[in-house]
């Protein structure tokens, strides 16, 4: 059998069909209509340093996988720093930019990042050598694969790519029938904190609405938008995503969002909008027009574990940092990326600065873990 490669420089040359039917549409960041919405609105392009270049492998004649692939002139957008990297080729005099990246842009949530209807151990040590190979004809000084699957980083670990151990916060469902049920497992200190917190909300008048897949109108989406271009404004900064990426989805793919509103005085004064799948509610945008006191934790923490609790969901992602949410029931867990390095000196500099990282993150993450406020951890 033979192998071969192509490259599309838009989602669109590969066609819906072409990519879900690898894909599959069960994980919202890989299916093909949010990837293309990225693109389509004007998010993902070369203009703002995102040149899709997503990879196709054939077995002769047969596309047998995709790897979403974009070539970048920034660091931006990704959640797995690599400034120090960048910094060290310049003052060497040499060029970092551009690179090579596997991830789903703006969205740091770990999934699978390889579509295949084949074992994902036979793709990984013919993905190594076409990356290797493109990586010399577009001339860039690496590659990277981020938040991927363990059993993925495992793979490319084997092909000599290099490994990044890093954090977030996730809530797992460990069978609870209720909100109260889950603050149960809580110190009785910290179940205090929790109910003094979503007490506050009720207090100043706010209520919390949900509204899933058709119920999420353009009307409310603009609302949502509103709060979450504002919330961006108040720093002095602009979100990486506009309005119409977020109208695309709602007709696209409803069936994988769910809004939960902040009502105050017959109005939306604060939105989170999360994605979900079979076992897994992701967190993604928040915005508020006003604040309220605990108003963030009961809209994008608490309402979200109580939405999987009734849904019988088995995990909540409520995204990237944010170590005040381990006092909130949110575990610290593992995250990993690979990385290829061309220049073997800076290959060899960040191997050794990596085997210095991973197990100080490693205490870290056990650190992290004593603040959980479950009563075993007492």
């Amino acid at each position: 059998m033979t192998y071969s490669f192509d490259l599309s420089q838009s989602i669109s040359h590969i066609g819906l069909e072409g990519w879900n039917r690898l894909a599959g549409t069960s994980n919202p960041f890989l299916r093909y209509e949010f990837l293309e919405a990225l693109e389509s609105s004007g998010a993902v392009t070369s203009q703002t340093g995102w040149q899709p270049l997503h990879l196709r492998l054939y077995e002769d004649d047969s596309c047998i996988a995709i790897l979403p692939l974009y070539l970048k002139s920034h660091s931006y957008g990704e959640y797995v720093f690599d400034w120090a990297w960048a910094d060290a080729y310049q003052r060497h005099g040499l060029d970092y930019y551009p690179k090579l990246l596997t991830s789903i842009p703006f969205s740091p949530v770990s999934g699978p990042r390889i579509a295949t209807n084949k074992p994902v151990s036979e793709i990984v040590p013919i993905l190594t050598q076409v990356i290797r190979q493109i990586s010399i004809e577009k001339k860039t000084s690496s590659w990277h694969g981020l938040f991927l699957p363990q059993n993925q980083q495992i793979l490319f670990e084997n092909e000599g790519f290099q490994s990044r151990l890093g954090t977030q916060f996730h809530w797992f469902n460990r069978d609870y029938t209720s909100f109260e049920h889950f603050l149960q497992s809580f110190s009785s200190r910290k179940r205090k904190n929790v109910k003094r917190e979503r007490r506050k909300v009720a207090d100043q008048g706010v209520s919390i609405r949900c509204f899933e897949g058709a119920e999420i109108t353009e009307t409310l989406l603009k609302t949502f938008y509103r709060c979450y271009h504002l919330t961006y404004l108040k720093r002095g900064r602009q979100g990486y995503l506009n309005q119409d990426f977020f109208m695309r989805l709602i007709h696209s793919m409803p069936e994988q969002l769910v809004l939960f509103a902040a009502e105050y005085n017959a109005e939306y004064v604060a939105t989170a909008l999360c994605l979900k799948d079979d076992e897994t509610l992701y967190g993604r945008y928040w915005g508020c027009l006003e604040e309220f006191d605990s108003l963030h934790f009961e809209t994008c923490f608490y309402t979200g574990i109580e939405y999987c609790i009734k849904h019988g969901l088995k995990r909540f992602d409520p995204g990237a940092q944010g170590e005040h949410k381990i006092q909130r029931g949110f575990e610290p867990i593992k995250t990993w990326s690979s990385h290829y390095i061309s220049n073997p000196s800076f290959s060899n500099a960040i191997a050794h600065f990596l085997q210095e990282e991973t197990p100080l993150m490693d205490s870290h993450i056990a650190e992290l873990a004593k603040g959980l406020p479950f009563k075993h951890e007492e």
